[in-house]
């Protein structure tokens, strides 16, 4: 089944608009939610309590507050807010293009694909073209349900895709955080190097690993929907952590990889035998 647009945009740079439809990149419907009962097995309800009073507060009547310091808010009306929120224009507006491999991996939060509308194709796959061939990103503006985001715009295959980023004062900066004291051996990095290059693989393939825990609740809901069978978490075996020599560890995981490589596929007659690939 075809997925449904999300939103509707347009994208615009210099004289050029694109026009464009919003898809959402992840698949919601296949996570595992489970809701709130009480004993009874009902659902039950959210609601608003007074901090002080302990009365119950309707949700018609809550107001929304900025704590400035402890305990004390400044109150903002329904239309004072709807006064400062950005006009939802549906433009992804480009303000500049930067190197794709500029943009750090921690600004990235949410992302979109993006189809071309009608009347669309032709400018949507040259910008995506263009792209392409330069290197180039798009970083752009887009106001959406009263916010303004700062959205990335990059060529994937034939597609498009956005990319909301957080804003700078939003990301907080590594060098803040400790990174560990000493010196790297060349003995020890070449080992390093070996092991990695033995268990690399030349593609990313996803469809090789599987959420093994959602997998595990949704054969448990479906066991307790047909028989109503009780689920009963394993005993787990008790781990001491250990205090290894990082050299002879990396020593041990090349040659075991080295083994496993070579040794493996070993016959009893014969001689070594190739190892097939087996799919995943």
């Amino acid at each position: 089944m075809s997925p449904r647009p999300i939103a509707r945009a347009t994208i615009s740079f210099g004289l050029v608009s694109i026009p464009c439809q919003l898809y959402s990149s992840s698949e919601n419907s296949q996570k595992v939610r489970f809701n709130f009962l009480s004993p009874e097995g009902t659902r039950v309800k959210q609601q608003y309590v007074d901090a002080k009073s302990g009365e119950l507060i309707p949700r018609s009547d809550l107001i929304k507050g900025y704590q400035f310091a402890k305990d004390q808010y400044v109150t903002f009306k329904p239309e004072e807010l709807k006064a400062l929120e950005a006009e939802a224009t549906q433009a992804i507006e480009i303000v500049e293009f930067v190197p794709l491999d500029e943009v750090e991996r921690a600004y990235i939060g949410k992302t979109y694909y993006l189809g071309p509308a009608r009347g669309g194709d032709k400018a949507y796959r040259l910008l995506g073209a263009a792209m392409k061939k330069t290197g180039w990103a798009a970083l752009a503006q887009y106001a959406a349900r009263g916010k303004q985001y700062l959205v990335l715009v990059r060529p994937v295959g034939d597609h498009l895709v956005l990319e909301q980023l957080h804003y700078a004062h939003e990301v907080r900066d590594i060098a803040a955080v400790p990174s560990g004291e000493g010196e790297v051996a060349d003995a020890e990095l070449g080992l390093a190097v070996q092991l990695i290059e033995q268990i690399a693989s030349d593609s990313f393939d996803p469809s090789k690993y599987e959420d093994e825990v959602g997998r595990r609740m949704l054969e448990a809901i479906e066991r307790k929907v047909e028989d109503g069978i009780e689920i009963t978490a394993p005993v787990a075996e008790e781990t001491t952590a250990q205090v290894i020599d990082l050299m002879a560890a990396l020593k041990a995981s090349v040659s075991g990889g080295a083994e496993a490589e070579t040794g493996a596929g070993d016959q009893a007659e014969g001689g070594p035998e190739k190892k097939k690939a087996t799919g995943s």
